[in-house]
């Protein structure tokens, strides 16, 4: 059934389906599933039902001409992969009818124009918008990997500035909740982790107590040409820790060995990761732990901190 012109990316109203093809021709179609109903209200192309460019426009239709889509599903519009666009996340105004419901999280606050773009013909939140409420809001591991997404998104030349405005946007929040742990998670972020699950890594060693790690340090030769590039290092220290994703590394085990006997011999310490160990992150923690000790680093300190806030982390610990 053709319905071009009454709704975007496969969603409409089922009250301008009703007014364009008719209550029983709209009936018919959802007996035979060609169109189905996210919420009351809103109809979807079936065939399309898990596609998210359909998913988001829909709460769109649901919510009205005044509500904008935020948080991780802007992140995902703008262009990120760290995060899901489903469940739809929006932005209603004060007083606004629109409450949460299955697939739907709805949050209220200020929608000055200046926060607000089209992205695919759908209004979204601005990326700087965007970005602080996600590190004020979603997991830490989570909130870093899109803080690196978008960071990697902006031309080098003005990332600081890009950066400075996000923290000022931090310190003005209205709603200071998560807004210190932001701050913190921004000046974490580089922009320069070549996979989410690289930025888990970091947020991981970092809220371990660990120092802050160089993220895919050049390792470079006495010409300057560059040798390595190390994806988490302390080069001080010569330590390295190495993540082996399955995308990449299934079918590199030799050569991935190679690289890191050959990172030993020049004086490195290699801890290397697969995606697997990240589900139980403890032998890791205890063989960077090993590798400080190994360089003279009391890490004792790191200890207590790290016994201390455990049932925090413990909750935002993510596999890759």
């Amino acid at each position: 059934m053709d319905h071009i012109g009454i709704g975007l990316h496969g969603a409409f109203r089922r009250a301008d389906a009703v007014a364009t093809f008719g209550a029983y021709r709209v009936r018919r179609a959802q007996e035979f599933g060609e169109w189905s109903t996210p919420w009351s209200g809103v109809l979807i192309e079936t065939a399309r039902a898990a596609d998210p460019l359909t998913i988001a426009p829909a709460a769109v239709q649901l919510g009205g001409s005044d509500v904008v889509l935020a948080g991780p599903t802007a992140a995902a519009l703008h262009g990120c992969t760290a995060v899901p666009v489903t469940p739809v996340h929006m932005m209603a105004p004060y007083g606004h009818w629109l409450r949460r419901r299955p697939g739907l999280v709805v949050h209220n606050g200020p929608l000055p124009d200046d926060d607000r773009l089209q992205l695919h013909g759908l209004p979204v939140l601005g990326l700087e918008r965007t970005l602080t409420d996600v590190l004020c809001t979603s997991t830490p591991p989570d909130a870093l990997a899109v803080a690196d997404e978008v960071l990697a998104m902006i031309d080098p030349a003005v990332r600081e500035r890009f950066r400075a405005e996000v923290a000022s946007r931090l310190r003005r929040r209205r709603d200071p909740r998560g807004a210190r742990r932001g701050a913190r998670l921004l000046e974490v972020a580089t922009g320069l982790a070549e996979s989410p699950a690289e930025s888990w890594l970091l947020w991981r060693i970092v809220d371990s107590g660990f120092p802050t790690p160089e993220v895919n340090w050049r390792l470079r030769g006495p010409d300057g040409r560059e040798i390595r590039r190390l994806d988490l290092a302390w080069p001080e220290l010569r330590i390295v820790v190495e993540y082996n994703g399955y995308t990449f590394h299934v079918d590199r085990t030799v050569e991935d060995d190679a690289r890191a006997e050959d990172l030993r011999r020049r004086g490195w310490i290699v801890i290397t990761l697969w995606a697997d160990d990240l589900k139980d992150p403890a032998p890791f923690e205890r063989a960077l732990d090993d590798a400080f000790r190994a360089r003279g680093v009391d890490t004792s300190r790191r200890e207590v901190g790290m016994l201390r806030g455990r049932r925090h982390r413990d909750g935002y610990l993510r596999g890759a």
